[in-house]
């Protein structure tokens, strides 16, 4: 009969594993999407050009591509300060965290704990019927109320039959490399941003001097307007033109001098201090030549990008989780353990082997009926493994266009730079000649102001020229992946 019983069991037991087995083999599939913006990026930035792949400045460390003392200074004040880089930081130590707790996973855990309790079972219940008639030894009965005190160790582990942790842990890897990737892409931003602001500062300065010059010359033929209208030379309207115009040149200094505050004080922030002066020398600023970029292939940027490669991380991670989610689909093997001391008065727990006491369980459990959680948990990844995908190929498209787009701005600013020297030249000599022609009463004075403005324009505008080229400079280093090495 014990035969037939222990068959009948075992014929239980196997068609409930095997009807574990069975109901995991409807999970679903992860969603395939071809990835064509990878395969499918070109050979080259212009297709006019050949583009050398062992020439390529994103490889180059910042303190080689940066030459400027004063500019490594604050660079290197912010890369110890900035805030949004040391919050980033602390993202990277919960990524670490995250990954020590799906590793934590793979082990057994394991337990201590001492314990104490009470118990008053009812006479006429069949508990209490069998301690009434027990005895613990010859003569003496078993004691009512019982009591129960323990000590020992407890331990759970979860078999990971599936690899469906050790796929958690490896998203959790993944994840983690993604911050630190995402740490990079802070770095080559902030010193992007600090050399920009530099500079924008730098030029500033120069066209604060330009306002000055321009102001004195103003006085100086205020000075001639009224010496001429003493002499009948000229009128009450020239002298109050030029006076209109020495106050709109003033007006003029006093905006760019709040522009050069708050322009260090941005720079400051950058740089996580209070605001004050920015050390740095304007002299050398309009003969500055901006240092020579090598774009390389196109391709380096997947390697050399900061972004590219946190979008590639997460990409993994997502696809990660999404096999890790299916997994749910699958039946669990859970052991849990006990091993420790129990008796009901405390002096017995010291009598062995009477008082020890063990546990040893094994639990297969899948799901069956009400997937709903599980199914909604794995469409949910699915998704983000999609969207992962997508933002990956946002990414390398940006990243192509961004150097596409200052290639170009690199060439055209420096053909601007150049007009716009021969336009200053010119103006410059022609403000001379007005002025002489009008010190002779040979020109009106209208024409010396209009020649005073367009020159002053044009200096303006060659001295943004001059900012724009070398920022452009230091975008096209940050867009193929410099800055952070």
């Amino acid at each position: 009969m014990n035969m037939m019983e222990n068959s009948k069991t075992k014929n239980i037991i196997t068609a409930i594993a095997l009807s574990l087995v069975l109901a995991s083999c409807k999970a679903p599939m992860a969603t395939v999407i071809k990835d064509e913006v990878k395969e499918n990026i070109p050979q080259n930035f212009n297709q006019e050009e050949q583009q050398d792949a062992n020439n390529n400045s994103g490889t180059t460390p910042w303190r080689q591509f940066f030459t400027d003392p004063n500019l490594v200074t604050l660079i290197e004040t912010a890369l110890k300060n900035n805030q949004e880089l040391l919050i980033t930081l602390q993202e990277i130590e919960i990524a670490k965290s995250g990954v020590l707790a799906k590793k934590g996973r793979l082990s057994p855990t394991v337990s201590a704990g001492v314990g104490a309790g009470l118990k008053k079972a009812g006479r006429y219940t069949s508990e209490g019927a069998g301690d009434a008639t027990t005895e613990i030894e010859p003569g003496k009965e078993m004691p009512d109320p019982l009591g129960n005190f323990e000590a020992g160790l407890n331990a759970s582990w979860e078999i990971d039959i599936w690899k469906k942790l050790r796929t958690e842990k490896e998203s959790a890897v993944a994840h983690y490399l993604s911050t630190v990737e995402g740490k990079n892409f802070v770095l080559s931003n902030l010193i992007e941003e600090v050399a920009d602001n530099y500079y924008e500062l730098l030029a500033l300065d120069n066209q604060l001097d330009i306002i000055q010059q321009y102001i004195k010359l103003q006085q100086k033929a205020l000075e001639i307007s009224k010496i001429q209208k003493e002499a009948a030379a000229a009128t009450e309207l020239a002298v109050k033109k030029f006076e209109a115009e020495l106050a709109k040149s003033k007006a003029a200094e006093y905006t760019i001098r709040q522009q050069i505050t708050e322009k260090e004080n941005e720079i400051n922030a950058l740089l996580g201090r209070y605001p004050q002066p920015i050390v740095r020398t304007k002299e050398n600023f309009m003969s500055t030549i901006p240092p020579t970029v090598y774009t390389g292939i196109p391709s380096q940027l997947l390697s050399n990008r900061p972004d590219i490669k946190q979008a590639e991380l997460e990409l993994k991670a997502s696809k990660l989780d999404v096999e890790a989610a299916r997994k749910e689909f699958y039946p669990s093997l859970e052991i849990s353990a006990t091993l420790g001391l129990e008796a009901f008065k405390p002096s017995y727990l010291v009598k062995l082997p009477e008082s020890i006491a063990y546990n040893l369980a094994g639990e297969l459990a899948g799901p069956l009926i009400n997937k709903s959680a599980i199914k909604a948990n794995f469409q949910t990844a699915d998704a983000k493994q999609i969207q992962a995908l997508y933002e990956y190929d946002k990414t390398i498209l940006n990243a192509y266009l961004d150097v596409a787009n200052l290639m170009s701005k690199v060439k055209n600013i420096d053909q601007y730079y150049q007009l716009k020297s021969q336009e200053t030249k010119a103006l410059d000599q022609s403000i001379d000649i007005a002025n002489q022609l009008f010190r002779n009463s040979r020109a009106d004075y209208l024409e010396v102001l209009l020649n005073q403005r367009d020159a002053l324009d044009a200096k303006m505008e060659l001295i943004e020229a001059k900012q724009k080229q070398l920022s452009t400079v230091v975008d096209i280093y940050k867009s193929l992946g410099g800055g952070w090495k």
